[in-house]
């Protein structure tokens, strides 16, 4: 009998074609995700990885897995950290929308269970849908990052307790999702960084104070393969000139007089097996940079009061925000060790060459600032842009204190761009730069009846100004922003 409202000739059967219509639909539908997405791999009913799509190969290195036999047949949770790929074959339920953390960065991916014909799951498929987060997902993976540290905080304060000793609390507490910013220059030193994650060579970071080069070193190191070792900092800048040697290198057993019976153990060999950061190599003793320099080189030490040498396998981040070229020039850092710290150089760029950054950054920083009981200030729009058109010397650290002290000084929980101006002012910043003017009217009908090379050329010389602008007038980096070589930008502004 046929259904009521059911016309006639129509039955319960599907036509014919529907199971190739269906096995196009799928087709089509996974050739869609398979181009559009940024990668793609599939597990089977055991939890092993069998296939990744050209996209997802290009995750592998920054994985720790340069070859794809290394990936690829091994169980998903000893390849991908974090996964979540056993509780889709479990549960049988998508998670279509979720934030994976792990050594090659912060992804937005979905999980998808695959079925057989009697409904059983066979599989899962994952899709990562963006690596790189767009402007309106940063505060999100902020958000997110955030969550995480408070999460690895939390674990480091339960292994203080049950730790044998302090060497297991010394871990990484950033990632590179806790590098916020999704500009062409937070990008590209993103991208470089996790390539020099899979490096064993020292990494040399280099950078004005308050860019975020202590953070970097906590995603380098977490993201490489020593991830499981320690991470021991030293802030040369911070110890005295006296105290740094055996900072460094440790103390024998009564070596000198008042001198620990028991000796004391030094940062390099605190650091085997992982990661040593060395902040602000530049204010390193000219006298003391042999004797790093030999350490590095040989990977051994002798401690103060020692004859022994002590054997140590430590990966070297050094940063710093002063010239050390010009140091070297002037003789007060030596060449060579220069050149040995030098390997895998990565710039980290001043706030002013990523103002597009700015709104992201003040999102995050006003969440760190609630959690830790202050109540943020709301900005206007006319706020944050004058904040985006500040010089910000002192980088994300004077975004920082300015925000605070907005919080502070602030009469209204919204700030208008002229309440805004008259905080810079008190905050010290006396030259404070306007914000940028709206952007100009659409031509009428006679603009666009002038010669097409004559309005070419007009919209060019803007948009190279608009760079100059953003980036302070640093031309290597406008050039980046608009994808031209250094040798095109200087070409155009001699014409222009």
């Amino acid at each position: 009998m046929r259904p009521p409202n059911q016309p006639a000739g129509v039955t319960n059967a599907l036509p014919r074609d529907a199971a190739s219509i269906l096995e196009l639909a799928a087709r089509s539908m996974f050739d869609l995700f398979a181009s559009a997405s940024e990668g793609m791999l599939l597990v089977d009913r055991d939890a092993r990885v069998v296939w990744i799509n050209d996209q997802y190969r290009r995750f592998l290195p920054a994985l720790g897995y340069p070859r794809e036999e290394d990936f690829v047949g091994h169980p998903v949770s000893s390849v991908v950290q974090h996964t979540q790929m056993h509780q889709v074959l479990q549960t049988g339920k998508p998670i279509l929308i979720d934030l994976l953390h792990n050594r090659a960065g912060t992804f937005v991916v979905s999980r998808i269970p695959l079925r057989d014909d009697a409904g059983e799951v066979i599989g899962v498929l994952g899709i990562v849908l963006f690596d790189q987060p767009t402007p309106h997902l940063q505060p999100l993976i902020a958000k997110f990052a955030q969550l995480q540290q408070d999460l690895d905080d939390a674990r480091r304060e339960l292994a203080k307790k049950t730790a044998p000793s302090a060497l297991a609390t010394r871990a990484a507490r950033y990632s590179f999702a806790s590098f916020v910013g999704s500009s062409p220059a937070a990008a590209e030193v993103k991208r470089q960084a996790r390539r020099a994650a899979q490096s064993s060579s020292p990494i040399l970071l280099l950078g004005e104070t308050g860019t975020g080069k202590e953070l970097l070193a906590h995603a380098i190191h977490g993201a490489s393969a020593r991830a499981g070792g320690p991470l021991v900092s030293v802030n040369i800048a911070a110890v005295p000139d006296t105290l740094l040697e055996s900072e460094f290198f440790g103390v024998a057993p009564g070596a000198f007089t008042g001198a620990d019976r028991r000796g004391r153990v030094g940062k390099f060999k605190l650091a085997d097996g992982g990661t040593l950061f060395l902040d602000e190599i530049g204010d390193m003793p000219l006298g003391l940079q042999a004797k790093l320099l030999r350490a590095l080189q040989e990977g051994e030490m002798e401690p103060l009061g020692s004859n022994e040498l002590v054997r140590f396998d430590a990966r070297v981040i050094a940063a710093t925000s002063r010239d050390l070229q010009a140091l070297v020039q002037g003789g007060q850092f030596r060449e060579d060790l220069y050149y040995r710290l030098n390997v895998l150089p990565v710039r980290v760029p001043p706030l002013r060459e990523r103002r597009s950054d700015i709104p992201a950054l003040i999102e995050v920083l006003g969440e760190d600032m609630a959690q830790r009981g202050s109540h943020p200030p709301e900005l206007s729009e006319g706020a944050v842009a004058l904040l985006a058109a500040q010089q910000w010397r002192g980088n994300i650290r004077e975004l920082r204190n300015v925000l605070e002290q907005a919080a502070l000084r602030a009469d209204t929980d919204r700030l208008e761009a002229e309440q805004m101006e008259a905080l810079l002012r008190q905050s010290g910043l006396t030259h404070v730069h306007p914000a940028p003017a709206p952007e100009a009217p659409p031509p009428d009908a006679g603009d666009l009846l002038r010669p097409l090379a004559e309005q070419v050329a007009e919209l060019e010389q803007r948009a190279i100004a608009a760079a100059m602008a953003a980036t302070g007038g640093n031309k290597l980096a406008a050039a980046r922003l608009l994808n031209m070589s250094r040798a095109t930008l200087y070409a155009r502004l001699a014409e222009h």
